[in-house]
């Protein structure tokens, strides 16, 4: 039997216009320490983003989205950020901001795997439902 693992996650949200309240989940970025891992998936279902507002721009929200995901990679791409250790990234990522794209609150669980739980959560709280 695997041994379960705690994580911590919280959900990436397109918040278009901070004052309405209003957002799209877009994304769910996980930290496993005892595994090493942390990682971030992100879909930008453009149809959807127009919907809640039509004047979204998209290139700047890819921008965004791209720094979420080059940040948790670390690196000397990913500026003075990717250069902190993994816990330190997911912190400052998942700071409150209020700013066009945000985090829930973080949330912990446990899991034997925590890339199997990343894409758990991506199609429990990212996907539409069909």
């Amino acid at each position: 039997m695997q041994e379960n693992h705690l994580f911590e996650y919280a959900v990436i949200r397109v918040v278009p216009r901070v004052e309405r309240e209003e957002f799209l989940n877009v994304g769910v970025i996980l930290y496993c320490s005892a595994e090493k891992f942390l990682q971030v998936r992100i879909s930008l279902d453009e149809a959807r983003l127009k919907l809640l507002c039509a004047r979204l721009d998209m290139d700047e929200l890819r921008q965004y989205v791209h720094s979420f995901e080059r940040i948790c990679q670390g690196g000397p791409g990913a500026g003075p950020i990717g250069k902190l250790p993994p816990v330190e990234r997911f912190r400052w990522l998942t700071a409150t901001r209020s700013t066009i794209v945000q985090c829930s609150r973080v949330h912990p669980g446990l899991s034997p795997d925590a890339c199997q739980m990343l894409d758990r959560l991506y199609t429990q709280l990212v996907l539409p439902e069909h």
